[in-house]
């Protein structure tokens, strides 16, 4: 079981990254590119959560 500090680290990481890499790839503005950060986010928690 991965601690809750691992975890936050995790979730922040997958947002940043998601967020960069739309942003590379040209997203149309920065609230698109926000928008896929909160989906890998929210992929990212379910993961997290299923493997508990």
């Amino acid at each position: 079981m991965i601690r809750w500090p691992l975890q936050l680290l995790i979730l922040i990481a997958a947002f940043a990254i998601a967020t960069a890499v739309a942003a590379a790839l040209g997203a149309a503005n920065f609230g698109t590119a926000l928008t896929f950060g909160q989906l890998a986010f929210a992929a990212t928690l379910v993961w997290l959560l299923l493997r508990a």
